[in-house]
């Protein structure tokens, strides 16, 4: 039994965390770099640990690493060495281990905390949104031969789990799985984007994708995230039809983000106002992405001990 599937035997779901790159941008660190977010973990990793920290102060079971845009290709081409590049990816999962440790120590808290380090797409890598496409014209090799150096790097960091998020495509998908069988003892969860409510976002049906990871032993769950929240529920039900794996949702706050005005549109949602129709069609693990804060895992955590008073 994982530490998911064991976890789910004493609660109704998992909480995961929020936006890490817009929790950073709160805190006065400039996130408008190439490498987003994860520019801070060398200029600013005291900043970072301490995102982490709010999130299990939050409540949050599951904390995931600043390393979604962090690649050796990425690093090396602003500059690192692929040595410092590789200690940069290493650093990523060592705060967030510090940021439980330390939580851990000042709260007393004795639930069980994990961590689970960030795998995001060549897509990512791109920085032209075509994690949101996913039409790459890159092969399955090709995309492991991306991937792999990075892959090997945060399955060999000690987090509880990999996070393979925000994919948009089959090909990705096969890719990153097939490194993870070289990794026979890590974990992985699979969450994709999707931008119509029904597909992954290169157009595949998000069942096809489902089926071929339900199969898969080291993936201990599988999802959507990157999404509009609006598009949750439909999500899930296509989902679940394919799965007894548990479902994994973290949408964004419901803004969208307009590259030619540079900033984002629309009126942000709390994902707590979804959160419980999430869990009644088959949510396990609930968070938030892009745009979402700590304030919000506090609305979660309301709801699950709503849920536990009445068991």
């Amino acid at each position: 039994m994982n530490f998911i599937e064991k976890r789910l035997q004493e609660v109704p779901f998992l909480i995961l965390d929020g936006a890490v790159s817009t929790e950073i941008e709160r805190r006065g660190v400039s996130v408008s770099d190439s490498l987003w977010g994860a520019s801070a973990l060398e200029d600013h990793p005291g900043v970072v640990e301490a995102v982490h920290e709010s999130y299990y102060e939050a409540g949050a079971d599951i904390v995931t690493s600043d390393s979604y845009q962090a690649t050796v290709q990425g690093l090396t081409e602003k500059g690192y060495t692929e040595e410092e590049s590789k200690e940069i990816l290493r650093t990523s999962v060592a705060l967030v281990k510090r940021a439980q440790r330390k939580y851990k120590e000042k709260s007393q808290d004795k639930r069980p905390l994990f961590v689970a380090a960030s795998v995001g797409p060549y897509g990512a890598y791109l920085g032209n949104g075509g994690e949101y496409r996913g039409n790459y014209g890159k092969s399955v090799e090709e995309l492991k031969a991306f991937h792999r150096l990075r892959f090997s790097l945060l399955a060999e960091a000690g987090a509880d789990v990999l996070a393979c998020e925000t994919i948009p495509s089959f090909n990705e998908v096969k890719a990153l799985v097939s490194l993870l069988h070289d990794w026979p003892c890590a974990m992985a969860w699979f969450s994709f984007s999707s931008v119509d409510g029904k597909h992954m976002a290169e157009g595949v049906d998000i069942g096809e994708a489902v089926r071929y990871l339900d199969r898969e032993k080291q993936v201990v769950a599988i999802g959507v995230n990157c999404i509009d929240p609006s598009y949750g529920e439909g999500l899930i039900k296509q989902i679940k039809k394919s799965t007894e794996k548990p479902i994994i949702i973290y949408a964004n706050s419901g803004e969208v983000w307009d590259p030619k005005c540079g900033e984002w549109i629309g009126h942000a949602v709390s994902i707590g106002r979804y959160a419980e129709k999430w869990i009644s069609v088959g949510a396990k693990i609930i968070g938030g992405c892009c745009r979402t804060t700590p304030e919000e895992l506090k609305e979660l955590k309301e709801i699950r001990n709503r849920m536990m008073c009445k068991r």
